[in-house]
């Protein structure tokens, strides 16, 4: 791992470490938890109160991604994301969650992350 890389990643640390000591996820309304691969992305809705995930989604049991060896191709990854955002939201309306606390891991907010929020909004979820 070169110098750089690490940087990027303790940088990302130090920012989920700051919005998590502001988000806190009930039972009633949950946390939406974010974390992003290079070349998958995953949700989860998280009740922090009882140290339980309510439900979790990635981009891979969608099947909708077509990847080479290389990576993802440029906007390759915002369709499945906006997908995995419909479908968490989905699950939510099906355990009658209406309302989440979004996480965005420390991830800036653009691309894939806001891409899986917009699904999640247009899909009946209310941050």
């Amino acid at each position: 791992m070169s110098k750089l890389s690490k940087n990027v990643k303790v940088k990302r640390q130090t920012r989920h470490k700051k919005i998590r000591q502001k988000v806190k996820g009930t039972k009633k309304v949950p946390r939406l938890n974010v974390f992003r691969s290079n070349m998958h992305i995953y949700a989860q809705l998280i009740d922090d109160e009882n140290g339980i995930t309510i439900c979790s989604l990635s981009d891979m049991k969608l099947n909708k991604r077509r990847l080479n060896k290389v990576g993802l191709k440029k906007d390759e990854g915002i369709t499945p994301s906006f997908e995995v955002g419909l479908q968490i939201a989905k699950s939510a309306n099906v355990k009658k969650i209406k309302k989440v606390v979004f996480d965005r891991g420390g991830y800036k907010f653009h691309g894939r992350i806001k891409a899986l929020a917009d699904g999640a909004r247009q899909g009946g979820l209310i941050f």
